[in-house]
């Protein structure tokens, strides 16, 4: 299915028959990606006295409870709710879902113990062109993202200054293959969270934050169009499915 975008007085060709899903798939069990000390995800049947939600197993119909946590248990969407007091849900502050994204690769800088992505990295992979929503690729990146255990391994974070300067550059929406922009262990800082959104001064309600997709090696760096599919969660974050479009300028 081929379409046609304007952005920026710039006109381009999107087929939207060849997405590309960023997303990592909820899987139950502990091959799942797995973050913040929270248990894998559960997927069982109901069962009922002597009746059973699974087909194999005798019942009509599959029918499953599932248990997860969408900031530990994989892709994710989240809003400044995630931060707040106030009770701003992922259902509310995001009301459109096509966006002008770009993609960029980075290998943090290692500082200590710590290895981080920098304003100056940022700055220089995005050059001149802003976009609507920054997608974030960090080096190494192999497909052991899918199912990595990332509680009390100090992954890489973004320095708090690089996400003031996306919200200075009106960069709503920002997505990592990391479990968060922050550090893991920052005394309840989130000084990057906190920039992005300007909360509690300047509260961007409308802005997001994805964590922990997976973008393969073989997605090039450059502009695509965006879509972020979320479940309608009244909560401040929703398992997500971003997906990516190639953009063709013409």
């Amino acid at each position: 299915m081929q379409s046609e975008i304007t952005h920026n007085k710039k006109k381009y060709q999107v087929n939207l028959s060849k997405p590309i899903d960023i997303s990592i798939p909820l899987r139950a069990g502990e091959t799942n990606v797995n973050a913040w000390y929270v248990k894998p995800v559960e997927i069982t049947p109901v069962v009922m006295g002597d009746w059973i939600g699974d087909v194999k197993k005798g019942g009509a119909v599959n029918f499953r409870n599932i248990f997860f946590n969408p900031h530990g248990n994989g892709t994710h969407t989240e809003c400044v709710g995630h931060i707040s007091k106030e009770d701003y849900t992922i259902n509310q502050c995001l009301n459109t879902y096509f966006f002008f994204a770009k993609l960029i690769t980075i290998y943090p800088e290692k500082r200590g113990y710590d290895f981080i992505i920098t304003l100056n990295q940022i700055k220089t992979e995005v050059r001149s062109e802003i976009p609507e929503a920054l997608i974030i690729r960090t080096l190494p990146n192999d497909a052991e993202k899918m199912n990595k255990h990332y509680s009390n391994t100090n992954p890489p974070y973004i320095e708090p200054i690089a996400a003031e300067w996306m919200h200075q550059q009106n960069i709503n929406h920002l997505l990592i293959d990391l479990p968060s922009v922050d550090k893991e262990h920052d005394d309840g800082k989130l000084l990057a969270h906190r920039a992005f959104w300007q909360y509690p001064s300047n509260i961007q309600k409308h802005r997001t934050i994805t964590e922990m997709i997976y973008v393969p090696n073989e997605i090039v760096d450059g502009n695509y169009l965006l879509n972020i599919q979320i479940a309608s969660f009244e909560n401040d974050a929703s398992p997500s499915k971003p997906v990516l479009y190639a953009l063709n300028e013409f």
